[in-house]
């Protein structure tokens, strides 16, 4: 039980799925796969409220050299059921979710094979249904489910190959052909020259099967094969070699937008002509202001480590910033649960590229993301302008910096808790402004002469550690701020503090 239990990584599963790095054990298995297939069949047939034997499952991977021995496991788990099984072979993750929706295949549920930008020696599995990605609880269920299961070599012959990936590739098309007025409906996108980057990871498709047949000009692409251990750099646009990479692209290129992709293609980054990177809270910024016409005064709900000049940005268009937690599921659920509220919230977007927007089923995806960019470019070159001017009173930042303070104890949690505690009281103590409404942790903003910049300082959401994130607005600012926390952590000497 427990050793299946610590597969649980909020509300997917990953694990060490091979050997290759040192002191790091295999503990995703296929046994584990093939078990933890038979607990999502399960968990779908109760919730459905059907035998399983009745359900219809996809199953797809993105570019892990771990991923057709873990597809086979798990399809074998869900086979056991008797439920029928379909293999989707290489997508993306959110690809896979569209699969319980378009009409041409109408899954019960879905299984993406992915550990996002972890190492090539991480992998995992995320499931959905209809109403989305699954939650942490459901997580919980199917794994004690599977930990009672025996593996069982099922019989794959009847498993059907389904090209899930072009039906959604069309939906791509037909969005951007849909919403350019362009002379040539077909090649809506011709003139515009797009330089993608997916890192080998599984996004190699939206330049074969979205943008070429619209027209674009895509030379300078790079990294589009798949290749599972990852050999020019990690697929994840929060890596500073990433980022790197798809901007020196752009520059050489003389590209019109450079766009990189994770590895299972759920977020994105972008890259402009001049070699500005839009990311972490400009890509929020980016998005805010392409959809703000469509959502007059809507509020944009964004992870908790969100510059104050994102704040600004956000409502000097006339939206508004709700700062809410950490984890892409929190801040997605966060916006669907002020939309049922009658508040209207057209997206939630984490700083790490994850965005969902609510004309899209809030699902976080990165291509969709992309398309939205797209359309934006081509409509704004039909007037004459750049994509930048959407984010011209967008305030560029100084200096960042993010520290890691590991909880040298066994009782993690509540030693953290007691550093917040004590954290919080002294700066009111010292009467600094802290933020009223943080969901998580203590932020507090600083605007004298003498420190001008903000920080937050909270409890890792799975780890026993306690980030810190801080933003300085001039030379030695972030030094001052770093300087602070210290000293509002005096005493704590179980904090292990890294730089």
């Amino acid at each position: 039980m427990s050793d299946i239990m610590k597969l649980q990584n909020g509300s997917d599963i990953r694990g060490i799925a091979c050997e290759g790095v040192e002191g790091e054990s295999v503990n995703l298995t296929e046994e584990a796969g093939n078990r933890i297939g038979g607990g999502f069949a399960r968990w779908l047939s109760q919730k459905k409220g059907i035998e399983a034997s009745k359900l219809r499952i996809g199953i797809g991977h993105d570019s892990r050299i771990t991923a057709n021995s873990l597809l086979t496991a798990v399809a074998k788990g869900i086979a056991a059921t008797g439920a029928k099984v379909y293999s989707c072979g290489l997508v993306s993750t959110p690809s896979m979710f569209m699969t319980t929706v378009f009409d041409e295949f109408s899954f019960d549920g879905s299984v993406m094979i992915t550990a996002s930008h972890l190492p090539f020696n991480r992998n995992g599995y995320k499931f959905f249904d209809r109403d989305g990605g699954l939650e942490h609880d459901d997580i919980t269920a199917i794994l004690k489910t599977a930990a009672d299961l025996q593996p069982i070599d099922a019989d794959l012959s009847t498993m059907e190959k389904a090209d899930t990936l072009s039906v959604y590739c069309d939906f791509l098309r037909n969005k951007i052909k849909k919403s350019i007025n362009a002379a040539d409906y077909e090649k809506p996108l011709k003139g515009l020259h797009i330089v993608v980057d997916t890192g080998n990871g599984a996004g190699g498709f939206f330049v074969e099967k979205v943008l070429n047949p619209l027209g674009a000009d895509t030379s300078g692409s790079q990294f589009l094969e798949s290749d599972g251990r990852f050999p020019n750099h990690i697929p994840n646009p929060e890596n500073k070699q990433a980022m790197e990479s798809i901007r020196k692209a752009v520059l050489d290129n003389k590209a019109d937008l450079g766009i990189i992709f994770d590895t299972d293609v759920d977020r994105m980054s972008a890259v402009l002509p001049d070699g500005d990177e839009i990311n972490r809270d400009a890509i929020i910024a980016m998005m805010t202001a392409i959809i703000a016409e469509d959502y007059p005064n809507g509020t944009i709900v964004t992870d908790s480590v969100t510059s104050d000049r994102l704040t600004r940005f956000i409502e000097s268009i006339g939206m508004k910033h709700h700062r809410y937690m950490r984890g892409y599921k929190n801040v997605i659920n966060e916006s669907i649960r002020l939309n049922k509220e009658g508040i209207v919230s057209p997206l939630a977007i984490e700083t790490s590229g994850h965005g969902a927007l609510s004309e899209n089923y809030f699902l976080d995806d990165g291509a969709y993301m992309a398309v939205k960019l797209l359309i934006a470019l081509a409509k704004a070159a039909k007037e004459g302008r750049a994509l930048a001017s959407f984010i011209e009173g967008f305030e560029k930042g100084f200096e960042e910096r993010e520290y890691r303070f590991k909880i040298d104890c066994e009782n993690f949690a509540d030693y953290g808790k007691e550093a917040l505690r004590v954290f919080e009281e002294r700066a009111r103590q010292r009467g600094y402004d802290i933020a009223p409404n943080s969901y998580e942790g203590v932020r507090i903003t600083f605007d004298t002469d003498d420190i001008k910049g903000w920080l937050l300082l909270r409890m890792s959401l799975h780890d026993p550690q306690m980030p810190l994130n801080m933003e300085g607005a001039r030379e030695g600012d972030c030094d001052r701020l770093f300087g602070i926390v210290l000293s509002l952590l005096e005493g704590f000497d179980l904090l292990k503090i890294k730089k």
